[in-house]
């Protein structure tokens, strides 16, 4: 195998853009490090990705999403989101929240159900109103997984 080494790369136009498909690291997982924003620190880059995102409505058909089959609608702000791709375990963070546009409800909390039983294929979504912590389905929901993917 050849090794090529340059200081800068440039296109015939003059431009410093490489136009890929795949990049993969050279460690066994494939990782590869980022520089960070100060320039002196790096990060792991397929850490620090999103693995599962989905945005829906009360009527649990996703409008948009990355890496998610399907949205179950469990009772009022109760929800199970699925993804296609399973983590590699149960071991991962999760950000859900809701939003209302009812002023008579003004307040939202939310959070992962199932006494943290969390499985890697699939995430429960609870929603509740914060006046009266009533179960409650919010104008717009949304979910955000990181973790590693299987």
């Amino acid at each position: 195998m050849s090794t090529l080494k340059v200081d800068t790369y440039l296109t015939r136009g003059g431009a410093s853009e490489i136009a890929i498909d795949k990049l993969k690291g050279v460690t066994a997982a494939g990782s590869m490090l980022v520089v960070g924003e100060g320039g002196t620190n790096t990060t792991n880059l397929q850490q620090g990705l999103a693995k599962h995102w989905v945005i829906f409505p009360p009527s649990a058909t996703a409008d948009d999403s990355f890496n998610n089959s399907g949205v179950t609608d469990n009772a009022a702000g109760d929800f199970t989101v699925t993804r296609t791709t399973n983590l590699g375990s149960a071991n991962y963070s999760t950000q859900i929240n809701g939003d209302t546009t009812n002023g008579s409800d003004a307040g939202l909390t939310s959070h992962f159900g199932d006494n943290r039983n969390l499985t890697s294929s699939v995430t429960r979504c609870v929603f509740l109103r914060s006046t009266d912590f009533a179960a409650y389905d919010a104008d717009g929901m949304c979910a955000t997984i990181h973790g590693d993917l299987a």
